[in-house]
């Protein structure tokens, strides 16, 4: 397992990773695929990728949670894996490394928003030290319903 920083060269296999959790479930709200080149555009150095045998099996990012000086801080974070590679311990590897990237960068809080109808993302978090904050009812629309969003919080 590797965990790296990601280049515009990973941004045909993250748009394929990132798409298929679009299309088929609620772990986003997004209903819009993201072109490979959009992808490559998304990539920064606060980008990672988790790589087994030169497959991208996850990335996670992390971006300002909110515009202003204010919550120059606070970052909120992306974490997706491919189908196959749940549960193989890739997801923690790459959220851990990107914490320790955020702190370097002077990252005080990290947010996580999960969709009330995935408790395994939920208890990833949990697992991986973040804290429920808040709930927020019928804020995301997908797949014909309402559904709620978790936000998490873990002070770095």
């Amino acid at each position: 397992m590797t965990i790296r920083p990601a280049t515009k060269t990973d941004a045909p296999q993250i748009a394929a990773i990132w798409n298929t959790v679009i299309r088929d479930t609620v772990i986003t709200f997004n209903t819009v695929e993201k072109s490979d080149d959009e992808v490559g555009s998304l990539i920064t150095q606060d980008t990672l990728v988790w790589e087994a045998a030169g497959q991208v099996m996850g990335f996670a990012r992390f971006f300002p949670f909110r515009g202003g000086p204010g919550y120059r801080h606070t970052a909120e974070h992306t974490i997706m894996l491919h189908a196959d590679a749940r549960g193989r311990g890739g997801g923690k590897a790459l959220l851990v490394a990107l914490c320790d990237m955020a702190r370097s960068k002077d990252i005080r809080m990290m947010i996580a928003g999960c969709s009330a109808e995935c408790p395994a993302a939920i208890g990833f978090h949990a697992a991986c030290g973040f804290e429920t904050v808040a709930t927020m009812p019928e804020v995301g629309f997908k797949f014909g319903r309402w559904i709620d969003l978790v936000l998490m919080q873990k002070r770095l």
